[in-house]
């Protein structure tokens, strides 16, 4: 007997509308949110070093997700919590 399953989502419910730009990362606050697959650490680094060198962001928080398969838990968005962007990196 085979089973067959069906990975995709449901449809998105709600009404979203554009965000807007943030003109500038000069003063911000930058996430920087790790997969966990190999070489994202590092990647993500010299982009936090880039983003405050060249673009005068005041502040990088780097968080790493457990699982790169899974969602981000709660306790990992909970640490990027009023950041003003995120840069999310995938290893490999």
């Amino acid at each position: 007997m085979v089973t067959l399953v069906d990975p995709t989502l449901g449809p998105e419910v709600g009404a979203g509308r554009p965000t807007v730009g943030l003109g500038s990362l000069r003063g911000r606050r930058v996430g920087l949110l790790d997969n966990g697959k190999a070489g994202a650490a590092e990647l993500l680094a010299a982009a936090g070093e880039i983003l405050r060198r060249d673009y005068g962001v005041a502040e990088v928080v780097a968080v790493r997700k457990p699982d790169m398969s899974r969602p981000a838990p709660a306790a990992v968005l909970d640490a990027l919590a009023g950041v003003d962007a995120v840069l999310s990196g995938v290893g490999d």
